[in-house]
């Protein structure tokens, strides 16, 4: 079988484009980089959340992207949904309801000293709301992925049980599901002994994996040992594999940290024919990691979309999330041309 042919719209919907992400909304506060927590008397704002993170730079890359999730009916939610669509995503699968909004507060790191994330979103409109809120196959209509995290399963069993309907209604459509298994030990708290079981029933119906050996070791409850990283990866990708007929992609990035500000970034991903990999860039003086992830995420379903071959994809994935650590704040904010002209080292004069 081919498995590009996973990733093309399905033969009832041929002309199917879209990327719908469903997720969390948060409000992002920190201090002034390097600043501690009221070291000084103000804190940024900014919007954000992993699959938000993820439709807006598909948009700003030129894709069809829409985000479904639930909001506060109140100027703090519009103001957050409008900046959404300030980015080219389409939010008319937003739900907006009484209630708060997600928080995180960030801690910037500097040096030695790596940055820290506290989290308040219980009880948020989304986490309050319903799995029977969405309408699947209505969200889903014209949807060639769908992208949504681990991070939902995690939070309560409203969200969760949102999540499986969002992947169960996406696999009996034909949309592919792209899912970054996003392992927080934070969010999952007690909860944490039924991360195996959801998290093996999305990866079932998934075509796109976002995760790294240790993230197939706990879902599989499995021991990846062998010395070198490459190995782990693939020994842990061809248990998956085996496990979930429906997979076709793992992908993972990996970085070597010098120091907070300086560090080393490359991706890998395994397909069913064998392990493809990226040269290590090396990354001084970070602006911004958040969101680095999510941004990868994003070049790799951008590459699939535009037909890149494969390890076009991954250069391309790789190139954009290097290149979010250069931005402030949690989205990519960087387009197609940024990152062609990163991959073909078009050098640090000013354009003029």
């Amino acid at each position: 079988m081919n498995p590009r042919e996973n990733i093309m719209p399905n033969e009832s919907n041929p002309t199917a484009n879209r990327i719908v992400c469903f997720g969390e909304l948060l409000l992002r506060l920190s201090p002034p980089a390097p600043e501690l927590p009221f070291q000084s008397p103000r804190l940024d704002a900014r919007f954000g959340g992993a699959e938000a993170n993820v439709a807006a730079s598909l948009a700003l890359l030129g894709q069809r992207s829409a985000v479904v999730s639930a909001l506060p009916d109140n100027a703090i939610g519009r103001a957050c949904a409008g900046e959404l669509r300030r980015h080219g995503v389409d939010t008319h699968g937003i739900v907006f309801d009484e209630g708060r909004m997600g928080l995180y507060f960030l801690t910037p790191g500097a040096m030695q000293r790596p940055a820290e994330v506290i989290y308040d979103r219980a009880d948020s409109v989304f986490a309050r709301t319903r799995a029977d809120t969405y309408d699947w196959p209505r969200l889903l209509q014209g949807a060639r992925w769908l992208h949504l995290s681990g991070i939902d399963l995690a939070l309560n069993e409203d969200t969760a049980q949102a999540t499986l309907a969002a992947v169960h209604a996406a696999d009996a459509l034909g949309v592919a599901v792209s899912f970054d298994c996003n392992y927080r030990s934070k969010l999952w708290g007690a909860r944490a002994t039924q991360a195996p079981t959801l998290l093996r029933e999305v990866l079932a119906a998934a075509t796109l994996v976002f995760g790294n050996d240790r993230d197939i070791a706990l879902i599989l409850g499995r021991t990846y040992a062998q010395a070198e990283s490459d190995a782990r990866f693939s020994a842990a990708a061809a248990d998956a594999f085996a496990t979930f007929p429906k997979l076709e992609y793992l992908a993972a990035t990996d970085r070597r940290h010098h120091d907070v500000d300086t560090q080393d970034l490359y991706a890998r991903l395994a397909t069913r024919a064998g392990l493809l990999t990226t040269k290590s860039h090396a990354l001084a003086n970070i602006v911004d990691r958040i969101g680095g992830g999510d941004a990868f995420a994003a070049g790799l379903l951008h590459g699939f979309l535009r037909g890149f071959d494969e390890q076009a994809v991954l250069d391309f994935a790789i190139a954009a999330a290097c290149l979010k650590h250069s931005v402030p704040g949690d989205v990519n904010l960087l387009r197609e041309a940024d990152i062609a002209d990163f991959l073909a080292q078009g050098g640090y004069d000013v354009r003029r």
